[in-house]
This record gives structure tokens, C-alpha cells and sequence, in this order.
């Protein structure tokens, strides 16, 4: 694992201690689904938005693919999505954990690739004294770009500056 790959892994633990919201509903997931979709817009990114609450089953609080999506990056969202659900942390975090003890996803879990997929874009919606309750997932964009908007909505929605938070 490179320096900068183990500084992200430290950096995005960290961030998914802070991003923490008071509170969140399918009004919050609203705001904040259009707040993902008016920072990609303005930047002419191509990508897929979900926010889901976690149940039995998982509760698909907003969608949006934008134009030069394709139904490759849903699928993508649900996998990343599926690991958020059963780790209860980034879908980037446990991408670099694995890389750092050299060990693939299948080797660690016996779960199936398929179903699962650590790449960055998938963050936990952590509720301050409920715990985690969703996520909010992009796809799109390079690995480590999907992770860091996700990481930029939820930093603006919590009234902190991004830059503060974000990975360099």
C-alpha cells in the first residue's frame, strides 16, 4: 500500500467519524440527493445518485442518473451500497483496508464480488445517537472523485467546509 493510500484510509476514517448528521428523512435525503445532483451538474459530471435507508428491505430515498450514466453505474451503486449495509463503513474504507493487508474481498469474507464492490462512492449516513441508518452512494467518476463528492454533500449539509475534509 503507498504512503498516500495508507494516509487515505486514516483520512476517510476520520471523516466518517465527523460526518455525522442530528437527523435524517426522506425530506433530508431529498436535499440532500439534490445537492449531490446540482455540485455534478455544475461540474458536468456523468453519474448515478442514491440514497437508501437500511431495512428490511432497503428503502430507495432518491435516484438520479444524469445523461452519459449507463445502467452499469445502478449496478455499481447497489454493490457499493451492499457494503456500507453489512460493514457499517465506506465502501472506499474497506476497498483500501483490504489493500493495505494485501488480501482480496472474496479471500477475507467469501462473500461474492458480484454482490459487492470496494470502491470509493458509498458513505455511511450516521445519524449522532441512532447510528447508521443508510447511504448515500455515486457512481461515475474515478474511485476516489465518487468518495470525495459524497464526502463534499455531506460536509456542506453539516455546515463544515469541505476542503477540511476532504481527501487532498
Amino acid at each position: 500500500m503507498t504512503t498516500a493510500a495508507h494516509d487515505d484510509l486514516s483520512r476517510v476514517i476520520h471523516q466518517e467519524n465527523e460526518l455525522r448528521l442530528p437527523h435524517f428523512d426522506n425530506n433530508d435525503a431529498w436535499k440532500l440527493g439534490n445537492l449531490v445532483r446540482e455540485l455534478a451538474v455544475g461540474r458536468g459530471q456523468s453519474i448515478v445518485i442514491d440514497i437508501r435507508r437500511f431495512g428490511q428491505p432497503n428503502q430507495q430515498l432518491f435516484f438520479c442518473a444524469l445523461p452519459g450514466t449507463t445502467p452499469d453505474n445502478a449496478r455499481w451503486v447497489e454493490r457499493k451500497t451492499n457494503v456500507v449495509a453489512r460493514f457499517h463503513r465506506s465502501s472506499y474504507q474497506l476497498g483500501l483496508f483490504l489493500a493495505k493487508n494485501n488480501i482480496t474481498f472474496a479471500e477475507k469474507y467469501s462473500l461474492p464480488d458480484g454482490d459487492y464492490a470496494c470502491h470509493g462512492g458509498s458513505f455511511p449516513i450516521h445519524v449522532a445517537g441512532t447510528g447508521i441508518v443508510g447511504a448515500l452512494t455515486v457512481s461515475g467518476l474515478p474511485q476516489r472523485q465518487d468518495h470525495n463528492l459524497v464526502v463534499e454533500a455531506l460536509s456542506i449539509t453539516l455546515g463544515r467546509d469541505p476542503e477540511e475534509l476532504k481527501l487532498p
